[in-house]
């Protein structure tokens, strides 16, 4: 009887960690970001000072 309370007492927090690492995982299948299968980010502005900063990096 004193076994089976000392086995219950540590599946208990065993169970409750399991779970707590678990839910995420199996919530994710039900968020919904859409009906697009890719999510594209706005193209920056271009300022040109790419080669501004090619030609003065540069190596001599």
């Amino acid at each position: 009887m004193i076994r089976s309370i000392a086995t219950l007492r540590s599946l208990v927090p065993a169970g409750v960690l399991f779970a707590l690492l678990v839910a995420p995982i199996a919530l994710v299948t039900h968020v919904n970001a859409g009906n697009r299968v890719v999510i594209e980010a706005p193209a920056p502005a271009k300022n040109g000072m790419g080669l501004v900063l090619l030609v003065s990096l540069q190596r001599v």
